[in-house]
């Protein structure tokens, strides 16, 4: 008996070492695959990208897989206790693999032939996760055993489970537990109630197969299932189980939770961001704030859309052939309706509808929405639809509703204070940018009329020939010659003969009005073209492109003919505006920017842009400098150009005695602030139309064309096409911003001018006006034969004359 027990002694002794051998001969043929789960200790998780507004509102999210990080404190205990109960009930007493859990599914196995029990712990779904595959191969295990047993001794128990709560997948691209609460109710994983967490549990044991949003009766039943494990473990009571499995299911998909619609914005940063970081900008969780605020781009985007429908509308209804039934045909079901509307896209203000009954009696039309509701568009907000003809002609006016729409036929409409408003989709383009000129945010941008309709950002890409936006660089370079805003031009058509083609070039004002010998300020503020040819002629073309070439503009965008001063350059809306910034920031180019900083996911600053200001070293901005490598132009220079863009808008003269007169800009008077200014620009055929203007702290561009640049706007111009956005844009961004004046700049006088000539003169009438010229170039003759007093000095004798720059506009 002795020597028996002797033997057996020694065979498990022999068993142990063979055991031994046979593990650690495993682990030496896997030893060089093993990775190092240090890494674990710094896991960066696959988190998307999210895109804020500067007041920290979401704009998008990129990245394909959705993750919302959690902290082990952050962690409800009854997510861990569901985790325990139905994945690893004994996770705080093993060391990584359970040897217990082993032997008890094999002993399944061997009894029933059938796999009812994993032996995964959670450490190994952690090693899986992060290291190996879901090959079902021995080789596969027995490393996925190895790793366990190294995270183990590597990390605590609560890091394991963390990392395990932030890594699973759980379908509908929902990793982690952070992110599933989000994508499945909404809500933040400490917001959701027993039944809930246990539903996000199931999804552990195949995402797919028993995912709610597909598969609801599997859902439950694992659901409850999880339910039932969590009584059996006694971490809740029968009570609280008979209440939970009685409950529906409430999931619903939820996406990213966008506070406001801005995809132009959205995608410019996408793409910087792809520059800067490449692939890994949508797994690191990078955080971008932008220079926008939602109040700011939300202005910019109704200025756009609302503008292009006022465009649409005074040129016509265009045919429409789109019926979802015709006269002949039975009328079918309002649900078939519905889900024929259900084709039509929606873009920006607009809303497919159909016309399901006719009132001529009371001039209305009665419509179908996809939701089921009927509404109704009065004649008040119908009558505008003359037919179109061409982009210069329309058809007379309708007199029925009739010859508006038709019974079956598929409309647009939008919402109006005056109730629903047939509409259409604008057949023209527009951009709009607003930047601060002083720090270079961009503060509002809008590539187009709606992005999901045309991802084309016109802000961007669009290089279209700029007009009479030209015009305030080409003054600029005048003052710069000689010139000054009271020397005299005449304003007389030119005919130039050019022998070699056998034709004359005789530019044109637009209206084609000639004043005769005109002020240079008011030829810029009336946007007089032959001035400008007289102006370049005066300055020579290659001084005046050396000149714009200081703002900013390619010097090959430039081309050296006479053209020039009309505006036949091409540029973006946003090299425009960001060129315009040196008038309105003491003669200096501010470089624009829509990322304002970049955090990581732990709220660390990668990247903060530091503005670049024109102003004293005790500027109120932190972290700011006076980039003079940007001067495009003297801070005089820019005061005198800024001041005549102010005439744009409210001309000069006494309308009292008939001398009165209106810039191209005169419709921004609706805003009633004399701290503006501003250029419109017409090309030929107005097939680009532009208004550029400034206001405190704000340089904003505005342009509408046809993308299809060979197309005209008919008969508009950036007055009628362009401006009107601008000015609703300024409505809300400086509807809380005090006027704010241009202090005089040094070397700069004011002198009290005769409005004919431009001489000095005494007399304080309607014929005199006050101007501002840089030191030594104001005029030196008067009108009359001596002055009273001293004006350029402003003092004589002991007598002060006191000047309000408001008087002076």
């Amino acid at each position: 008996m002795k020597k028996t027990a002797k033997y057996l002694f020694y065979l498990v002794i022999a068993g142990f070492l063979a055991a031994c051998i046979g593990i650690y001969s495993l682990y030496i043929y896997v030893k060089d695959d093993l990775p190092s789960v240090e890494v674990l200790k710094d896991v960066e998780f696959q988190t998307p990208m999210k895109v804020y507004s500067a007041d920290g509102k979401l704009i998008s999210q990129f990245g394909e897989k959705r993750r919302i990080p959690l902290s082990y404190e952050e962690i409800p205990q009854d997510l861990i206790n569901a985790l325990l109960a139905t994945e690893d009930s004994r996770f705080y007493q093993h060391n990584g693999v359970d040897f217990i859990g082993i032997l008890r599914a094999a002993f399944t196995v061997l009894t029933t032939g059938q796999k009812k029990q994993g032996a995964s712990t959670l450490t190994m779904q952690v090693a899986r996760g992060f290291f190996l595959t879901r090959d079902k191969t021995y080789i596969r295990k027995i490393k996925e055993v190895f790793i366990a047993l190294h995270i183990e001794r590597e990390l605590t128990k609560n890091e394991i489970l963390t990392l395990y709560i932030n890594k699973m997948e759980l379908g509908n691209r929902a990793f982690g537990f952070g992110a599933a609460a989000k994508v499945y109710y909404g809500k933040s994983i400490e917001e959701l109630d027993i039944t809930q967490i246990a539903m996000l549990t199931g999804l552990l044991k195949a995402p797919t197969a028993y995912n709610p949003l597909r598969n609801k009766e599997r859902a439950m039943f694992r659901r409850n299932t999880v339910l039932w494990r969590l009584k059996e473990t006694n971490y809740i009571t029968e009570e609280i189980y008979q209440t939970a499995i009685q409950q529906p299911l409430t999931a619903k998909f939820h996406g990213a939770q966008i506070e406001f619609d801005a995809p132009y914005i959205a995608e410019m940063v996408r793409q910087e961001m792809i520059d800067l970081y490449g692939d890994k900008a949508y797994t690191q969780g990078l955080q971008v704030y932008t220079s926008i605020t939602a109040d700011n781009q939300n202005a910019a985007i109704k200025a756009v859309r609302q503008n292009l429908h006022n465009y649409d509308e005074r040129h016509g209804l265009r045919e429409n052939t789109n019926f979802l039934w015709q006269e002949e045909e039975e009328v079918p079901t309002q649900q078939a309706l519905i889900e024929k509307l259900q084709s039509y896209k929606d873009f920006g203000l607009l809303e497919n509808v159909v016309v399901t009954q006719i009132d001529e009696e009371n001039k209305h039309f009665i419509f179908l929405r996809k939701s089921g509701d009927l509404g109704i568009v009065k004649w008040e907000n119908m009558e505008w639809a003359k037919p179109f003809i061409d982009d210069d002609k329309t058809g007379p006016a309708p007199t029925t509703v009739s010859e508006v729409v038709n019974l079956g036929q598929v409309v647009s409409i939008r919402a109006t204070d005056s109730g629903w408003r047939l509409a259409q989709f604008p057949a023209a383009s527009a951009a709009f940018i607003a930047i601060n000129p002083t720090t270079g945010e961009i503060q509002a941008l809008v590539g187009g009329y709606d992005f999901r309709q045309s991802e084309f950002n016109r802000v961007t890409q669009a290089v279209r020939q700029v007009g009479s936006n030209i015009k305030p660089f080409l003054y600029s370079a005048a003052l710069e010659h000689g010139f000054t805003l009271a020397s005299i031009i005449n304003d007389a058509p030119i005919n130039q003969w050019d022998r070699s083609q056998g034709t004359a070039w005789r530019p044109k004002n637009s209206p084609a009005i000639y004043d005769g010998p005109i002020r240079m300020k008011v030829a810029l503020a009336k946007s007089k073209n032959v001035v400008s040819v007289r102006l370049l002629r005066a300055i020579g073309v290659n001084n005046v492109i050396d000149h714009l070439s200081q703002f900013g503009f390619e010097r090959d965008q430039l081309k050296p003919n006479e053209s020039l001063a009309l505006g036949s350059a091409s540029f973006t809306p946003l090299q425009l505006a960001s060129a315009f910034t040196a008038f309105a920031n003491k003669g200096i180019t501010t470089q624009p920017y829509l990322i304002s900083k970049i955090l990581d996911s732990d709220d660390h600053i990668l990247f903060e842009t530091a503005p670049t200001l024109t102003c004293e070293p005790d500027c109120e901005l932190a972290n700011s400098q006076v980039d003079e490598d940007n001067r495009a132009v003297s801070e005089q220079n820019a005061f005198l150009i800024a001041d005549a863009m102010k005439s744009t808008i409210w001309g000069g003269g006494s309308w009292a005695n008939n001398t009165g007169w209106n810039g191209t800009g005169w419709r921004a008077q609706s805003l009633k602030r004399r701290d503006l200014g501003g250029k419109t620009g017409t090309t030929n055929e107005a097939k680009d139309t532009w208004f550029t203007g400034y206001g405190p702290n704000v340089i904003a561009t505005s342009w509408v064309g046809f993308d299809d640049n060979n197309r005209s706007l008919g008969k508009e111009s950036g007055a009628t096409a362009a401006l009107p956005a601008w000015i609703t844009y300024m409505q809300t961004a400086l509807a809380n911003s005090p006027k704010n004046y241009t202090p005089i700049p040094e070397n700069i006088i004011t002198a009290r001018i005769d409005q004919e000539t431009g001489k000095l003169t005494h007399k304080t009438n309607y014929t005199a006006d006050f101007e501002y010229f840089i030191k030594g170039t104001e005029p030196t003759q008067y009108i009359e034969s001596a002055p009273k007093v001293d004006i350029l000095t402003a003092e004589h004798a002991g007598e002060v004359v006191e000047v309000e720059q408001e008087e002076i506009f």
